[in-house]
């Protein structure tokens, strides 16, 4: 059996780009296995909006964000690329990051050069540390991980800070030290997304996110653009929230549910695979098995 981890950096090499949509939480991570999707993300902005109903402002501890992300691997079998924020702090926090993401069952990790106090790439007021405090960083984790084929993806918010050829001289330089991916979040136009895909020597990433600052493009043309992974980190949450927030406001006013589009009882129970508990249930607890 192929390692998750092994599954990822192959894909991420392939000639096709590699959709990960950001499951907001297990139910989802299990719908996008389900529906054919070969690897998915783990977000700090999603993963925020599930277990505290806040922003992404950099709120949930590293363990909370490791279990988290175990818990979309194990719904859904698939390699998780896990947000791993700025690593929690220094060099040896990064070391204790990349152990306990692995530990955790993610199949990689993505690592920033923001400083304290971080935020979702899409919102203002980002700050950064010097590209070689960055650098070392990513050393720590290539150096942490104990198997060779774990991600480490590098992302750079240094276009919004220091200009767009700050970010590619970054990205660069994060690969020279041996990040497997790259990512130049929150470009702001078409032609800064095709400088980014070309100018740097690397597997590179880019976000679509609905009202962001990146033009929203199909994934066939960012593929053309030269991106190797394109990730949708919001797309599952703003979905839930819409949906539950008009079946809410529905049932507030008219104390009734059958006017929305929800899934029924039986087809839930399929989504989520009771017949095949309910068979683990029949093999181990036969009737005709003799009691001690």
């Amino acid at each position: 059996m192929i390692k998750p981890t092994t599954l990822l950096q192959s894909y991420i090499r392939e000639e096709d780009i590699l959709m990960l949509p950001v499951a907001h939480d297990a139910l989802c991570a299990r719908i996008a296995m389900q529906i054919g999707f070969k690897a998915i993300a783990c977000g700090g902005y999603s993963s925020t909006a599930a277990l505290l109903g806040c922003p992404d402002v950099s709120l949930l501890t590293m363990t909370e964000m490791a279990e988290w992300a175990g818990r979309l691997a194990e719904a859904s079998g698939l390699p998780v690329l896990a947000d791993g924020d700025t690593g929690y702090g220094g060099v040896l926090n990064v070391i204790r990051t990349v152990r306990c993401y692995e530990r955790a069952g993610a199949a990689g990790i993505i690592l920033e050069d923001q400083s304290e106090p971080k935020r979702c790439g899409h919102m203002s007021g980002k700050r950064v540390i010097p590209s070689q405090e960055m650098a070392g960083r990513i050393l720590a984790a290539l150096e942490a991980r104990s198997d060779p084929d774990f991600v480490i993806a590098a992302r750079t918010d240094a276009l919004e800070v220091l200009g767009l050829k700050e970010a590619i001289l970054r990205g660069n330089l994060y690969r020279e030290v041996g990040a497997d991916l790259i990512f130049v979040d929150a470009p702001t136009s078409i032609e800064q997304m095709r400088q980014i895909a070309s100018e740097i020597r690397a597997p590179t990433m880019v976000n679509m996110i609905p009202g962001g600052k990146t033009p929203l493009m199909p994934a066939s043309d960012l593929q053309e653009m030269g991106f190797s992974v394109v990730a949708y980190a919001t797309s599952c949450t703003y979905a839930i929230a819409r949906a539950a927030r008009d079946m809410l406001q529905s049932l507030r006013m008219d104390g009734r549910t059958d006017g929305a589009e929800l899934m029924d009882f039986d087809e839930f129970n399929d989504l989520v695979g009771l017949e095949e508990i309910r068979a683990l249930e029949r093999r181990y607890l036969k009737d005709e098995t003799p009691l001690p």
